[in-house]
Parts: structure tokens; sequence; C-alpha cells
């Protein structure tokens, strides 16, 4: 049966564009239809998220005063009418909103669309999910769902170490395929550890490890989680007439040249698009199920960075996501 929750609930609100978030008390809201309350525990933070909070995101469609916050994970408290696939007391995970108009997950509770969720994984933590969805949903639909990698492939992931980079390298690995990975000297071990052969891109030009790892030939697939300049660079990287190259970040303007010579494909990935445009929600949810069964394997360990960010913290979270991080995710506990 529903839990009855608190009135009002703790969440850091976006006044302005370009301002610190600010410690709020808001209402806590009800489960429409199809909805689910969640209590939330952990909430990942992203690139994505520092670039709405100073206004750079005009493509995410928020408009302060907003909850911010895509990733969450929790427990569920209540059940709006035609929520399906969920009970009580169950613990999910999820990237829920923060964009679009949508409460995200810097507060105690959200009513959540509940085909956006999966049950979280017993290996994980609530940190461990919380920093899991956005990543694998971007990893899956440009590694799985665009370039369908299997048994056998060569696939090079550009930010190996990243948030996105590190669950991609992971999921080709369980994919069968012989993985690479891009970063600086001091992630290799990093790298390693993930299951990839590290590049020092900083060292190493595109035509010397492609012609090193390949034999020149070039990698079947590309994965591309960095853009601008380093897009260009993938285009130089994949195999002829059977390599794909694909990209989260393929927003600038580029040359088609390079690829079209090469007479290999592209594929863009735009995660966002279910919880603007509310079409194809399922799939996220799918994904993240589909993650939850690599982890119950041992094949898909999130890296999360530092320890001990609370609700209160989430300004210096931002500013470390802001900086970069060596590996992993930034995680918010929240609960």
């Amino acid at each position: 049966m529903n839990q009855s929750p608190p009135a009002v609930m703790r969440a850091q609100v976006l006044g302005a564009f370009g301002e610190p978030l600010r410690p709020s008390e808001l209402p806590v809201p009800s489960p429409g239809p199809g909805e689910v309350l969640v209590r939330i525990a952990a909430a990942g933070l992203n690139p994505l998220d520092v670039k709405i909070a100073a206004g750079a995101a005009a493509h995410a469609r928020v408009r302060p005063p907003a909850v911010l916050g895509l990733d969450a994970s929790g427990v569920v408290t209540a059940l709006g009418p035609q929520a399906a696939g969920f009970a009580v007391g169950d613990e999910v995970y999820g990237m829920i909103g923060g964009v679009g108009g949508v409460q995200g997950s810097l507060a105690e509770y959200a009513a959540v669309d509940a085909s956006l969720l999966a049950h979280k994984p017993a290996e994980w933590t609530m940190e461990e999910a919380a920093a899991v969805p956005l990543a694998i949903i971007t990893a899956w639909e440009g590694l799985v769902d665009r370039a369908q990698v299997s048994g056998g492939d060569t696939v090079l992931v550009h930010g190996g170490a990243g948030g996105v980079g590190h669950l991609a390298v992971q999921l080709a690995v369980a994919r069968g395929a012989r993985v690479w990975a891009t970063g600086h000297a001091d992630q290799a071990a990093t790298l390693r550890g993930l299951g990839a052969v590290p590049i020092d891109f900083e060292r190493s030009p595109v035509e010397e490890y492609v012609r090193e790892h390949t034999g020149g030939l070039g990698f079947n697939v590309v994965f591309d989680t960095l853009g601008g300049e380093n897009l260009d660079r993938s285009f130089g990287a994949v195999k002829r007439y059977t390599g794909h190259v694909v990209s989260s970040l393929g927003w600038g303007t580029h040359s088609l040249a390079p690829l079209s010579f090469r007479g290999a494909t592209y594929s863009g990935v735009f995660t966002l698009f279910p919880l603007l445009e509310g079409e194809g929600r399922a799939a996220h949810g799918r994904i993240l199920a589909s993650a939850a069964a690599l982890a119950s394997e041992g094949a898909l360990r999130p890296v999360l960075h530092g320890d001990g960010y609370r609700l209160g913290d989430v300004d210096l979270a931002l500013k470390d996501v802001e900086r970069g991080v060596p590996a992993g995710k930034v995680v918010v506990r929240v609960a």
C-alpha cells in the first residue's frame, strides 16, 4: 500500500541561470497517471547539469526556477493511477527529469513516469545506481541500437574513463568486442581495469594509433563521447566501407568528406528526446533493465568519483563536474 510522505521536502533550486542553487522547501508532488512517487536516495550529476545551470543548454528547455538533476536512485513510496511494473518499497533507478519542465533528482521526492525506471540491481549501492542512467542509456543507444556491436568487433571509445565512456567500454566488452579507449596517460590503469587497451591521445595522433592497433584498417565502431574536433578525428579512425561512427555530442559543424572518402557511416545519439517529447520513454526503462541484468552477471560496474557529497554540497559537486574528474561520475547523496 502507499506510504504517506511528508507535506514538504528539501530541494536544491536553480533560481536563475548562472546563480548557485539555493536550498528550498517544496511541496512533495503527488504521482499522476502512470507515475510513481520515488523517495530519492542519490542523484547522479552530469556535465549537462553544469551547462543547464549556467544557461548554456537551450536544447534542455529548462526555465528557472527549476529542480535540476537527470539521474536518480531511490525507493518507490506511492503509486499513481495506472502505474504498472513497480510496488511500494521497490528500489529503482532512472533518468527521471531535470529538463523540459520535469522535476529533477536534487530533491527528496519526485513523481516519475514509471516507464523511465527499472529495478535497481542488488549488486549496486544507491550511489552506484544513480551514476548510471544517462551514461548507460547513451552508451546503449550508440553501441547497441545504432552500431549493433557484437562479438569480434573492434571498438574505439573516445574518453573511455569518463561518465559515459567508462560504461561504454564495459558494455562493448560484455558484447564480445575488442575495445580500445583514448584518455590521458594517467588514466591508462583505469582503462585497462575496464577491459580496454589504453591510447594516450596526447602522444599518439590518429594515423599512428590506427596503424599500430588495426594495421591501418581502422576500427569497426568509433564511439565519440567528446564532440568537437574529436568527432573529426573519429572520421579518420573508422574502418573503410563497413565502419560506423557514433557520437553523443555531434552538434557542431563538421566536414563529412573524411567519412565519405572511407565509405563509412555515422549516427547521432540524443538521449534527452524521450524526456523532452514524451516519445520512446519505455525504451529507457528497457535499457536500464538490460543494464541491471549485466550488473547481476558482474559485467557492469559504475565508477564513482569522491565520497560524501550531500544535497547541501551540490554546488561543490557541480564545480567538480565542471573541472572534470579523473574517472567515473559525481554522485550526491540525498536521503
